[in-house]
């Protein structure tokens, strides 16, 4: 076993939380170490030619950014441009088999589903959560604040509405302020949605998880516009890797983290050899429940993910069955498919016992028409196009009686399927196939997020999300509980989506841990 100099940060896990920690602490003069078992870094965030014989850099997991502060890319002088997204969102109306649909964006479309009154309403809804988020956004990258204080921040700014706001996103479910707001259901899953990516729960849930769902959803900037990374998100990791190491912060890659004793000494394996290394602190950008069983103690309960991801290439865009609308217009932004609320709902119900929803409540997003840069010259000029398509409510473990194979290859079809009834031409009419003649569809099951990114029951989030405030009775008593990344040992603390205020490609994570271990 080779025995390595002592550090003053390792950082367990590449993800790119952890790349941000890295470059605050390398940038502050600390000794740093990132350890990533893969054979490169990023997480989640990476690009990849998914495709044999296709040149298109997809984002294989990820795919949008908002949570990710102006701030951190500009204290890291991380080289990373975003972009804005044509359209805000597209939903054909089942009612009509997708004969119409709403567009939202420079010239919406509430009429043509029978909704012009809840245009108005539409947006007086996402007035009412501004007064929310824009008060709550500044406070991410500063310690905790608590329920009290977050609240008073929001009523600070005396408009006479932000009383009935905070009580609506905060203290009730979601799903109450969405009926209220707007009549239409279709209006109201479009509402409805952004409680629901990558959480399993209905909108009337008590537990009011769907309503920290939807609080991060509409909070990045304060206004929760999310853009799309140029380059893909691999050029979000690649900024990030590029700052911390030009800091003097040390990446290795290939190595299997298989130890963590709480007094900070880190055991390693890197090919045949193992490696011990002690830091003065150890941050973990792995889920907590990975960190439980590296230091030996039991794994705490975890919240599963409820989601698959299916990438596609296709040859071009297809055909609407909405003559109103164009596909460049319906694929510039959120494309939704079967997700009126009594739909999300009822896929809910459903999933919750034992049955795959169909049909399956699907979000389309095509990068490719905001940034072209991910394809080759000669795909861009061919009219060639990506595809994501992310399926809601299918929670880890649904499909248990099956080989991974089998579930995967089922919830494909059923997010395929689900799209197929909206369009004029079956979506697998417009699939490219690779150099040996396979369609170029790739999924991504909650199952394949934990055998390959470690992330526990494939949760996107490493767990439940959680408010962004402290509770008033909470002890913040050391820095890192006050940054919320504190674990049970001094020496440990969380730096992933895991930390409070984590989950979505932010930074915040990384960046509060780094925050910490400063203040230590």
């Amino acid at each position: 076993m080779d025995a390595d100099t002592d550090l003053d940060i390792v950082i367990v896990g590449g993800g790119h939380n952890a790349l941000v920690a890295a470059g605050y602490l390398a940038r502050a003069g600390r000794r740093v170490r990132v350890l990533e078992r893969l054979d490169h870094v990023g997480g989640a965030a990476v690009s990849a030619h998914a495709f044999e014989g296709v040149d298109a850099r997809l984002s294989r997991y990820s795919y949008l950014v908002s949570l990710l502060p102006r701030r951190i890319i500009d204290d890291l002088g991380a080289r990373l441009r975003l972009a804005r997204r044509r359209q805000s969102s597209y939903t054909p109306d089942p009612a009509t088999g997708g004969a119409t649909g709403l567009l939202i964006g420079r010239d919406s479309t509430f009429g043509a589903i029978g909704a012009d009154a809840d245009a108005e309403r539409f947006a007086d809804f996402y007035r009412r959560v501004r007064l929310v988020t824009t008060a709550l956004w500044p406070t991410l990258l500063s310690p905790l604040t608590t329920r009290s204080a977050a609240r008073d921040r929001v009523l600070s700014g005396g408009d006479p509405a932000a009383a009935a706001a905070w009580q609506a996103l905060i203290e009730e479910p979601i799903g109450h302020a969405i009926t209220k707001a707007v009549d239409s259901d279709l209006v109201r899953g479009v509402l409805a949605t952004d409680a629901l990516i990558g959480t399993f729960a209905a909108t009337d849930d008590p537990s009011l998880i769907q309503n920290i769902c939807f609080l991060y959803h509409l909070l990045g900037g304060g206004t929760g516009d999310w853009e799309v990374p140029v380059g893909g998100m691999g050029a979000v990791s690649g900024a990030l890797t590029a700052a911390a190491c030009g800091f003097g912060a040390e990446i290795v890659t290939g190595a299997d983290v298989y130890a963590i004793d709480p007094d900070g000494e880190v055991r390693y394996r890197r090919g045949d050899v193992d490696h011990v290394v002690r830091g003065r602190h150890v941050l973990a950008g792995v889920t907590p429940a990975t960190l439980a069983r590296l230091l030996g103690e039991p794994e705490p309960t975890v919240t599963p993910g409820a989601q698959i991801k299916v990438n596609l290439m296709l040859t071009r865009l297809p055909r609407l069955r909405d003559p109103a609308v164009t596909p460049e217009q319906a694929f510039g932004g959120t494309f939704h498919i079967n997700e009126t609320l009594h739909q999300l709902d009822s896929a809910y119900a459903a999933a919750a016992a034992g049955a795959l929803p169909e049909p399956l409540p699907c979000e389309i997003y095509c990068h490719s028409l905001t940034d072209p840069s991910i394809l080759s010259d000669s795909l861009r000029r061919s009219g060639a196009h990506t595809l994501t398509v992310f399926g809601l409510h299918t929670p880890h473990g649904l499909l248990d009686g099956l080989d991974p194979d089998t579930a995967r290859l089922q919830l494909t079809a059923a997010a395929l399927h689900s799209l197929n009834t909206v369009l004029a031409e079956p979506i697998q009419d417009v699939v490219m196939m690779d150099r040996h003649g396979r369609p170029c569809v790739e999924a991504k099951t909650t199952s394949d997020l934990e055998h390959a990114l470690g992330m526990t029951a494939g949760n996107i989030f490493h767990g439940a999300l959680s408010w962004p405030f402290a509770e008033d009775t909470e002890e913040l008593d050391t820095p890192a509980k006050r940054w919320g990344v504190s674990t049970a040992h001094e020496a440990i603390m969380l730096c992933g989506s895991g930390t409070r205020r984590g989950g979505a490609v932010s930074g915040i994570g990384g960046h509060n841990a780094a925050m910490a271990v400063l203040e230590s």
